[in-house]
């Protein structure tokens, strides 16, 4: 028995997320751009373009754009309105919240203290209420929620491993727990009956907003390092890909030992990049405190900028260099992105850092990796609004479920 041929529009629908995928990460402003891309004809990428138009997911401009070479195209673009996600991103001080559309914009966001209960239950609530109250304020539909931690979170199951900041038993069911909360939220008549919920770390979430939408663009070994509230996180992107190891806790580079008689870590070791290059240890080589009414990393970057705190730079940018010599030795990126606290040591000290890299790389001088600081404003958050998109990036015609 021969196999049936299968129709243009068959073809058609296997191409929706390809293109809603180029469109949302901007490469492919045109349907010129979009047809090179596919590697389709004219007439193919029209229909599909039709289809993600149908959806509500994109718009083309009816007049084409001209000024270069051959036809002029249409321009594409996210649809605007169009439906959101909601994110979420825990921080050791405090909950930040947004509606997302796609492309990678925050459309409105806010920033709340933490609860006086830090409970997972209690915590999760706060979270799921923040995102529901955004979502009763939208005229947008609402298709999914996802949230950002500060902690290792393994796959699938999505327990969370070593939640210091806030003293949660190791293997608590964070993703069962979050999505029982959101699913307990009003959030209005505009969401979808079931909204999906995802959880995952913040700092390979950051990394995936900054692979799409930011430093790490056309990057195809990309290793992110940051420093948040307290901590330092790292990810690593490989052909487009997190690379999460086999059960979500690769890359856990905050518990790389720089100094062996260093600072305590969380963790019970001593001398971990963690307590090495973040916010606690800056202010404490400069030998100051932060302001406790004031949240932390803000004040840890107007320090860094500083120039009566040089030395202290110095001392942390030393650390973070022998962290990222380490890292380039094992990973062998093409591009480190720095983000957080740390990308004000690198705009402080630049030729210092890449120094110690340098030195310390077993490639040294002659093999120097890039490294660039970030641009993704709120990472964490717009990688979390990339977590949510994703079933919609891989079947866009998920948004006609109820």
């Amino acid at each position: 028995m021969s196999t049936p041929r299968r129709t243009a529009p068959d073809r058609g629908r296997t191409l929706l997320g390809p293109a809603l995928r180029l469109i949302h990460t901007g490469q492919a402003p045109t349907r010129s751009a979009l047809t090179g891309a596919l590697d389709v004809t004219r007439a193919t990428a029209g229909a599909v373009t039709g289809e993600l138009e149908a959806l509500g997911l994109i718009s083309v401009d009816s007049r084409p754009a001209g000024g270069g070479r051959g036809r002029p195209s249409h321009r594409l673009a996210v649809a605007d309105p169009g439906p959101a996600v909601l994110a979420a991103q825990l921080h050791a001080d405090g909950v930040s919240a947004a509606l997302a559309g796609l492309g990678g914009r925050l459309l409105e966001t806010v920033h709340l203290p933490l609860p006086a209960d830090t409970t997972p239950e209690r915590l999760l609530g706060a979270v799921a209420a923040a995102g529901a109250e955004l979502a009763r304020g939208s005229r947008r539909r609402v298709l999914g929620f996802a949230l950002a931690l500060p902690n290792p979170v393994t796959e699938p199951d999505g327990t969370a491993l070593a939640a210091l900041h806030f003293d949660w038993p190791s293997g608590t069911p964070v993703a069962d727990l979050f999505a029982a909360q959101v699913a307990g939220a009003d959030l209005g008549p505009r969401a979808r009956t079931a909204v999906p919920t995802a959880v995952a770390n913040d700092a390979n979430l950051a990394a995936l907003a900054e692979h799409r939408h930011g430093a790490g663009r056309d990057a195809r070994h990309l290793l992110l390092v940051t420093s948040g509230h307290r901590g330092v996180g790292g990810a690593l992107v490989v052909d487009g890909r997190l690379h999460t190891g086999s059960s979500g806790l690769a890359l856990e580079v905050g518990h790389l030992t720089v100094d062996p008689l260093g600072r305590p870590c969380p963790c019970g070791n001593r001398g971990c990049l963690n307590a090495e290059t973040d916010t606690d240890a800056l202010f404490a080589a400069a030998k100051r405190r932060p302001d406790p009414g004031r949240p932390l990393l803000a004040q840890a970057r107007e320090l860094a900028r500083d120039p009566e705190a040089a030395d202290a730079v110095e001392h942390v940018v030393d650390r973070l260099g022998l962290g990222l010599a380490g890292l380039v030795n094992i990973l062998n990126p093409d591009r480190i992105v720095l983000s957080g606290l740390h990308l004000d040591l690198l705009a402080a000290a630049p030729d210092r850092l890449a120094a110690v890299v340098a030195e310390r790389c077993l490639w040294g001088r002659s093999g120097r990796v890039p490294i660039v600081p970030a641009q993704v404003a709120h990472a964490g958050l717009v990688g979390a609004a990339e977590l949510a998109w994703e079933p919609y990036l891989d079947d866009p015609q998920a948004v006609l479920a109820s």
